[in-house]
């Protein structure tokens, strides 16, 4: 869970920050005994606010909304920013979700950025380390063109204009921070194997360290080749919508998804120019449900982290979290309970619909949350369950006519995420991500671009009869899930996280410190976190579970879990547990509060 690297940033961002601000409530709200601690002051904003894994990227959507853009100009600039701020995250090679809030009509909506596995792929040929990175880990890039699709459907300005900021930082460079460089560090082995990579991250055979310019020259000038797509469309008469789509073209059909499929021939790859050209972005509904009187919005699959967060808060509305108290450990004992009957479900029926059937309405059902809300008993840990069988359950798996891989695998999963809001009443949240610790570590050829490694083992499961084994053309499950949150058609909150496993889990904490216990928006970030993780894996029934929780949960609450019977690990300090960047909207008053997560590198903008 790095959590060395985690303590050494912390204490960085603290002697920044130059003190640690204790979370004043009145007595009303919270009990004396309150041990929640705030880094940092919300950030409030009138117009418009920002929230992203790290402050350049922030900056970059910041100033979208300062030219007059709106927050979803102000997501494409970020995305294309945040590429360069955390590379090992994320960037427009790699995959992700946005669930968004169109004020015009009122209506949310998901986007799906996800691209398949090549259709070259050979299962039968992988191993769990090729599966992981290198050559043929990587999967199509979805981001870019999610964020082309959502510029021209829902944005305002140019393409060039929303990539101007990550240009000239690709160009001229940016002194990073610890973070990246230690995350560099422990990547190095790898990046080293891949000339591609290695110039970019090992400049003269060693890796950046904190303070050094991080350069992307191949980056701008794929972002370059875009905005020259669109100028030269303009120039022949094309109006916005199709110059927009012409450098969408040009990055999947043309000279750059050329130089995929050579860069791959000549490598050993199977990717080719006619899997780039068979992406399409999915615009979809989003799951829905209701949760104390608010309507709760999220993505289908192939996220399974929507199911998570909804089906986690079906759940527990059976229970009075609020009486119960925050951080109490009965709320506590109530969510994990709730994490380990959702993600029972979800790890049986969820994967790529093209290849299965998803019993959605079933599992999301509230008289289905009451019948699985049984298997909590609220004076005991229960046992990882088998799935139940919602309404509309397929009846069979797929066939066992290959390889199984090994029950255990790296939990290491790398993703960013942000939240905007605009003058307008317009918000959207996207989390994108590389998947492992620099994707598949390969930078394709000239495009200094790297890859989600997608395929790798968790994200697709490694048992041959589970839906969600990997395949050609099968698009694997994120569990990314930004989350929009409505009450009477107004907008209350967006948010979302990175965390790999934890990432439903991770937004299931957050909506319940928002609505039941009514934390302002940084509070709400910052409270303690636990994780409910499994061993061999969450794909398997009867799996061992162990809770981890930081240890600013009060050592009651720790006491009490344990006796109830979890197996507990206290991680120390800020464990690394997800990295929520979240947006609160007062309903009675239309102020708009922004909060960054300590965590990582987060930073929040408004004006």
């Amino acid at each position: 869970m790095r959590i060395l690297r985690n303590a050494f940033w912390s204490t960085a961002l603290l002697l920044a920050c130059g003190v640690l601000i204790l979370a004043q409530q009145q007595a009303a709200e919270a009990p004396a005994a309150d041990r929640r601690v705030q880094t940092r002051p919300a950030v409030a904003g009138l117009h418009g606010l920002v929230t992203a894994g790290h402050p350049i990227a922030s900056s970059a959507g910041l100033q979208m909304l300062l030219k007059g853009g709106n927050a979803f100009d102000a997501a494409v600039a970020v995305g294309a920013m945040i590429a360069l701020g955390e590379p090992e995250m994320n960037g427009i090679g790699g995959n992700g979700f946005a669930t968004l809030f169109d004020k015009k009509t009122g209506k949310v909506i998901s986007l799906a950025m996800t691209g398949a596995a090549p259709k070259g792929l050979k299962p039968s040929e992988m191993t769990p380390e090729t599966l992981n990175a290198g050559m043929n880990a990587g999967i199509v890039p979805g981001n870019l063109g999610g964020y082309l699709s959502l510029l021209d459907r829902y944005g305002t300005m140019s393409v060039a204009e929303v990539f101007a900021p990550a240009i000239e930082y690709a160009e001229k460079g940016y002194p990073i921070d610890p973070m990246l460089a230690d995350d560099i560090n422990r990547g190095k082995n790898n990046l080293a194997k891949y000339p591609t990579t290695a110039k970019i991250y090992l400049p003269g055979g060693q890796p950046l360290k904190a303070g050094d310019l991080l350069r992307n020259p191949d980056y701008a000038g794929t972002l370059r080749k875009l905005v020259d797509a669109e100028a030269q469309a303009k120039a022949k008469g094309a109006n916005r919508s199709t110059a927009i789509n012409t450098a969408f073209d040009r990055f999947y059909k043309g000279d750059i998804a050329q130089e995929f499929d050579r860069f791959f021939k000549e490598n050993g790859g199977v990717m080719r120019a006619s899997d780039l050209a068979a992406y399409e972005p999915k615009w979809q509904e989003p799951l829905h449900t209701t949760y104390r009187g608010y309507d709760v919005y999220s993505n289908p699959s192939t996220s399974r982290g929507g199911f998570e967060v909804l089906m986690q808060a079906n759940l527990v509305e059976g229970f009075d979290l609020k009486a119960f108290g925050p951080g109490s450990a009965n709320a506590l004992h109530a969510q994990i309970e709730a994490i380990k009957v959702a993600k029972a479900d979800i790890y049986r029926y969820v994967a790529d619909p093209k290849f299965t059937i998803i019993p959605t309405a079933g599992m999301l059902a509230k008289d289905y949350a009451t019948k699985r809300r049984a298997l909590i008993d609220m004076s005991k840990a229960g046992a990882y369950p088998s799935a139940g069988t919602p309404v509309g359950s397929p009846t069979s798996s797929a066939p066992a006519d290959a390889k199984r891989f090994p029950d255990d695998y790296d939990p290491e999963q790398h993703t960013t995420s942000f939240s905007i809001v605009d003058r307008l009443g317009n918000a959207v949240g996207v989390t994108p991500t590389l998947g492992g610790l620099f994707g598949n570590n390969v930078v394709v050829g000239n495009t200094g671009l790297l890859l989600n490694n997608g395929i790798r083992l968790g994200s697709t499961s490694p048992y041959p009869t589970d839906v969600n084994y990997v395949g050609a053309g099968k698009i694997p499950i994120l569990n990314n899930s930004p989350v929009v949150v409505l009450q009477n058609g107004t907008l209350a909150f967006v948010f979302g996280s990175p965390g790999g496993e934890t990432i439903g889990q991770t937004e299931f904490q957050m909506l319940v410190n928002l609505i039941d216990f009514d934390l302002p928006v940084q509070q709400a970030i910052e409270a303690p976190r636990f994780v409910v993780d499994a061993r061999p894996n969450f794909y398997k029934p009867g799996a061992a579970l162990r809770v981890q929780i930081e240890n600013r949960a009060s050592p009651e609450t720790i006491q009490a879990l344990k006796a109830m019977g979890h197996d507990v690990q206290v991680l120390p300090g800020w464990g690394s547990l997800g990295h929520m960047q979240a947006i609160r909207v007062d309903l009675k008053t239309g102020t708009m509060m922004a909060g960054g997560d300590p965590r990582r590198t987060a930073y929040a903008m408004g004006y």
